[in-house]
């Protein structure tokens, strides 16, 4: 299991729009564990987020665009095919524009930016996304499948029945090295005859034989030619893996796409979401899986095992209390007991695990308790109790979430309480 990676300082780079012509510096920022991607309009009032999530696409012609209302952010695949072809987990990107700089028409510009930026590891575990079965989507001839993988490999094949671009296929393999060195550099590219209708179209209003490849009847128009032999397939995956990026997590898959685009990518991508779902957490838990998805640390985390869980219902949670705990260097030394106050914050540790098995990705929330209501202490734990709390869920309403909880020693009662809680995005 790899670590999530962010970049060690902010880098910028400047340009021009493909479609928009808007010019824009944009600036990668380094970001915290579990913040994902998010575009950041520096230029509007509060500099207004928005996530890079499937949830979030409202265009997909001749590029993926993005939204949060109002606020819109153009043709993102490129930057968010660098991010994931580098691995980069975590990253702001702030924009002084509504699309940004599409310099030579491929993701290169932006590879070597979070390069010089320097890839730095994180705390906290990278975050995958595994399917069950394979997935696959049809619309006329274009075909696009996900079959589960340990590896993260994508194979597309291109054909436009076109004497210049015909058929061409690759498959490989989506690693740092290799998608630098052999996808990132491809560029985009259009057809001589398609030009002036985006134009009319309002398109590509930045566009020019500097940012992308122009096929005409006859060969290539771009005096320099091509970078590769494949170009077109290259780019066609760095498109995909842009697009892919939107899942928010690495999936592990073998993805085979033919003749696909943006329009058909977004949704794919979105019955994978479905597909996979939430994946509820395994138990038994031990304290090494417990550290995976709670934010507590010694002396503050104070559960052992989590040995049963019933999804929206119920969990059972072990504290196993012994002499060696620091609050008892304080708490009545000569006659040790565990303090209510503890007792409470052991049971809420456990009730926010069983919060936690609601959301889709319980690495990336925390549970802030908001309320405890009708708290006992029945009898006093004392070192070498083990202390087994069963908390069961008396409502539920999207975020916010009351439980009952129950800490038995030996089977006999020491603390009850009510609890309120909220599911929150780690900031």
């Amino acid at each position: 299991m790899s670590n999530q990676r962010t970049i060690a300082g902010p880098v910028s780079l400047s340009g021009i729009g493909v479609h928009t012509g808007n010019s824009c510096t944009l600036t990668f920022c380094p970001a915290p564990p579990h913040y994902g991607v998010k575009f950041v309009r520096t230029d509007l009032p509060d500099s207004p987020e928005v996530p890079a999530d499937i949830e979030q696409v409202v265009g997909t012609e001749r590029g993926t665009t993005l939204a949060l209302g109002e606020i819109r952010v153009h043709t993102v695949e490129h930057v968010l095919a660098a991010l994931l072809g580098l691995g980069i987990d975590n990253c702001r990107v702030e924009l002084d524009s509504n699309e940004p700089p599409f310099g030579d028409g491929s993701a290169l510009s932006f590879v070597e930016a979070l390069h010089k930026a320097e890839i730095v590891e994180q705390e906290g575990s990278r975050r995958y996304l595994e399917f069950p079965a394979s997935v696959s989507f049809m619309q006329g001839d274009v075909s696009l499948v996900a079959i589960p993988s340990e590896t993260f490999k994508i194979s597309f094949t291109v054909d436009f029945n076109h004497k210049v671009l015909k058929s061409q296929y690759l498959s490989l393999v989506i690693e740092e090295e290799r998608f630098t060195r052999d996808i990132a550099p491809a560029r985009t590219f259009c057809f001589l005859n398609d030009v002036e209708p985006l134009q009319e179209k309002g398109l590509i209003k930045g566009g020019s034989l500097e940012c992308a490849v122009v096929i005409g009847d006859d060969g290539i128009v771009n005096p320099e030619g091509l970078r590769f032999p494949d170009e077109f397939a290259r780019h066609k995956i760095a498109d995909l893996m842009g697009d892919l990026a939107l899942l928010g997590s690495v999936p592990k898959a073998h993805i085979i796409a033919i003749k696909s685009g943006h329009a058909t990518h977004i949704p794919f991508i979105r019955e994978l979401r479905r597909r996979v779902g939430r994946k509820p957490l395994r138990v038994p838990m031990d304290a090494a899986a417990i550290l995976g998805i709670m934010p507590h640390r010694y002396p503050i985390l104070l559960v052992d095992r989590i040995v049963e869980i019933e999804e929206k219902k119920r969990i059972v949670g072990i504290k196993n209390v012994t002499l060696n705990e620091p609050f008892f260097q304080g708490h009545f030394p000569g006659h040790p007991i565990m303090p209510g106050v503890l007792l409470i914050e052991a049971m809420a540790q456990v009730g926010g695990i069983l919060l936690l098995n609601t959301a889709e990705d319980p690495e990336a929330k925390l549970v802030y308790f908001m309320e405890i209501d009708k708290a006992r202490f029945r009898k006093p734990v004392l070192p070498g109790d083990t202390v087994r709390f069963e908390l069961e869920m008396l409502k539920l309403k999207g975020r916010v979430c009351r439980m009952k909880g129950v800490g038995y020693v030996e089977g006999n009662a020491v603390v009850e309480a009510e609890l309120t809680a909220m599911i929150v995005d780690r900031g």
